[in-house]
């Protein structure tokens, strides 16, 4: 069995670099040192991208784009310094971290999107979903949003998906019940 894959981009290679060490004994890591050769690089066999936001050219952002509209299964954390902004809600990431990014910090964020490839999708857009929610929560004040009626829609279809996971989650119980009576 081959090790998970993780492609790593990001415009400074002391950056790439350090992941790279981090996740090596672990995954199969490529890096890229801009959007451009990270597009290259993009197969169904990529399992997880860490991508910055911010880079010359092809910035993280328009990779995060095509990465969706090219409907590749892998699952995407942005590891960037650019503060998060309502214009998170709009972007198609599981995970977002702000930089500087602890080892223990990136190698969690690698293998909770690694478990979250076996949920189905309902599950995977809870906890997408969730991780723009704590994202925002943690750069903005509560007073600003609470006024902002993206993030207002943002909880509402959270808790919607909430009740769609319980339920798929309370079948699987029963299944599981069921199977072990047997």
């Amino acid at each position: 069995m081959t090790d998970p894959a993780v492609l790593i981009v990001d415009d400074e290679p002391l950056i790439t670099e350090m992941f790279e060490v981090w996740l090596t004994a672990d995954y199969d890591v490529t890096i890229a040192n801009d959007g451009e050769t990270a597009l290259e690089q993009l197969d169904d066999d990529i399992d997880v991208v860490l991508l910055d936001r911010m880079m010359p050219g092809c910035s993280g952002d328009t990779v995060l784009d095509e990465i969706r509209e090219n409907e590749y299964a892998c699952r995407v954390a942005m590891v960037t310094a650019v503060e998060p902004d309502f214009d998170v809600l709009d972007m198609g990431f599981d995970d977002y971290l702000t930089k500087p990014v602890t080892e223990t910090d990136l190698v969690s964020t690698v293998e909770q999107l690694l478990i979250r490839t076996e949920y189905d999708e309902s599950v995977q857009e809870y906890y997408a979903l969730a991780a723009k929610k704590a994202t925002l929560e943690a750069a903005k004040p509560r007073d600003e949003l609470q006024r902002n009626e993206d993030y207002q829609a943002l909880t509402e279809a959270l808790e919607e998906t909430q009740d769609t996971v319980d339920t798929t989650l309370e079948r699987t119980e029963d299944f599981e019940a069921a199977f072990r009576d047997l």
